[in-house]
């Protein structure tokens, strides 16, 4: 069955039974405008898109209820803007939506705590590879490494699926990154306006010096 239709007029228009306008919302009957009181919809209050837990469960607990449309007219259609429900409903849906809600901030927060354990663990797996394959690379440095290319929402090589797997070449990657930046005139060169390629082939030699040296056991 076809949901009852409330329009927003894009025109003044007053209710053809009252005489009351200019109207906020009308409903066509016969082609005639009518107000919502004399629709019978006059007790009903507005809930505006947006919200789609709210208005899916005050629609379920409104037992009238009518959308609410407006003309857009460079799309030439009717568009959506929300519903009209009993008042009582409204609520009961808030409330619900509401006690949602803390679920859901509890869920984040177990969400965050989970996930932070997990970047602790694999910082600590990186730090470790990256010890393995550089036996010489000091640990503050190695940590430093680990935790700014594991960082989460940074998109560097630590959060890719090669880095997530400790991959050799990742790792080693994110260590020349390090490298390049810390030990080299890498950007240096690029603020004097070295191209990027260019700035990469001068350092190139001492960055593969520093991790050959890294690459040895450490002496005890």
């Amino acid at each position: 069955m076809d949901p009852l239709v409330v329009v927003e007029p894009l025109k003044r228009r007053r209710c053809a039974e009252c005489g009351r306008g200019p109207l906020e919302r009308l409903v066509l009957e016969f082609d005639s405008p009518r107000c919502l009181d004399c629709a019978d919809l006059g007790h009903l209050v507005f809930l505006p898109r947006g919200n789609a837990a709210l208005t899916r469960r005050s629609r379920e607990a409104s037992s009238l209820w009518a959308v609410v449309v407006r003309h857009n007219k460079q799309r030439t259609r009717y568009e959506r803007q929300g519903l009209l429900v009993e008042e009582a409903a409204l609520a009961r849906a808030e409330e619900a939506c509401l006690a949602d809600a803390d679920v859901r901030a509890r869920r984040r927060q177990r969400d965050a705590a989970r996930r932070a354990a997990e970047d602790v663990r694999f910082t600590a797996r990186l730090t470790a590879e990256i010890l393995r394959l550089f036996p010489s690379c000091p640990l503050d440095r190695a940590l430093d490494v680990a935790a700014h290319t594991s960082a989460r929402g940074s998109g560097r090589v630590g959060r890719t699926a090669a880095g997530r797997a400790l991959d050799e070449g990742a790792v080693t990657a994110a260590v020349r990154a390090s490298v390049r930046h810390l030990d080299t005139p890498y950007d240096s060169l690029l603020m004097q306006g070295v191209p990027r390629h260019e700035a990469r082939r001068r350092v190139a030699p001492a960055i593969e010096a520093r991790l050959t040296a890294w690459r040895c056991e450490r002496r005890v």
